[in-house]
């Protein structure tokens, strides 16, 4: 198979505009409900969480958990601002019940002592019935330290950004790190917008190993521009009067099997933990193969074709290669 990225760039860069503008609206609608590009976690925020799981052993689990009830309980707390979520059974066996409602209840709210969450847990056994104690699992998380997470993990997103820039501009030359860059970017937006959109629709909330998928998503990009790079910087070298059309699309065919291949063997263990795995891994995994995706995309159709553009307009020197260590 023999790809033609530059006759057809304008394509890639229309598809690729259209899902970072999807991605920045969505991010957008985001930002105007909760005040953040993403639904921010406990990680973030701050607060206590609680998920509770009715005891179907002694409670009716046929009837559904109804939200006002629980609102009304919560009102009489005192912590009206607090967020509902009716999530599935993790301990029941419903093997033969399967036309079960949701059973467990999260309740994400401020920071509680343990009176207040003794007395909220009591309200809501009286009004919903009993729960499984072995299935109650409560997280609390200090405002300060939620700040915390999110400053440094911003920190290390940049830092990570600024490593990769000046690396890519020692190894090859400024304008192969700036485009570098941008593939990145792109990378990042489209898995910030796949998860606005879960935050939207599904609750999904971003959590600190988010940070973590998007430092990862990070490296792995750069890793495939890196190679295709690489291939472009010899092939400039070898032939220096080659148009850099020519030179982009042979570089970006001689490494397509290697990041296709690369891509997919990394990507098929990560959806088997999103099938398989946990609630929390599942995420984390999603936005793995989101990101890793989007990599290897941008790095075949956007940063190659990029500095063709870039090199077609302002030609420069090829840099040298480095002689191969003896």
């Amino acid at each position: 198979m023999k790809l033609n990225v530059i006759k057809q760039r304008g394509l890639w860069w229309t598809i690729s505009a259209v899902l970072v503008l999807a991605s920045v609206a969505a991010m957008a609608v985001s930002f105007s409900q909760y005040s953040a590009p993403l639904r921010p976690g406990l990680d973030f925020t701050g607060g206590t969480r609680l998920l509770l799981e009715r005891n179907c052993a002694e409670a009716d689990c046929q009837a559904p958990i109804d939200l006002a009830v629980v609102r009304s309980i919560i009102a009489e707390q005192g912590i009206e601002s607090s967020n509902l979520q009716l999530v599935g059974s993790t301990t029941q066996d419903l093997s033969e019940t399967t036309d079960l409602p949701q059973t467990g209840l999260s309740i994400r709210t401020p920071s509680l002592d343990g009176d207040q969450r003794t007395a909220l847990q009591s309200a809501l056994a009286e009004a919903i019935g009993p729960f499984d104690p072995e299935a109650i699992q409560i997280d609390t998380v200090a405002p300060i330290l939620g700040r915390q997470l999110l400053t440094q993990g911003l920190e290390a997103l940049l830092v990570a950004f600024a490593g990769i820039t000046v690396y890519l501009s020692l190894r090859f030359q400024p304008d192969y790190a700036v485009l570098s860059l941008v593939a990145l970017m792109h990378d990042v937006l489209l898995t910030l917008g796949v998860f606005a959109v879960l935050g939207l629709t599904v609750g999904y909330e971003a959590d600190s190993l988010f940070l973590v998928s998007l430092l990862t998503i990070v490296g792995f990009s750069v890793n495939d521009t890196v190679v295709i790079y690489d291939r472009i910087r010899e092939s400039l070298q070898l032939t220096p009067d080659r148009p850099i059309d020519d030179v982009v699309d042979l570089a970006v065919n001689q490494t397509l099997s290697r990041s296709i291949n690369t891509t997919l063997t990394t990507v098929l263990p990560l959806l088997a933990i999103v099938v398989f795995g946990g609630a929390t891994l599942k995420f984390f995994a999603l936005a793995l193969i989101v990101g890793f995706l989007a990599g290897a995309y941008s790095s075949i159709f956007i940063a190659s074709t990029l500095l063709a553009w870039w090199r077609g307009r302002n030609p420069q020197p090829a840099a040298p290669i480095e002689a191969p260590s003896e």
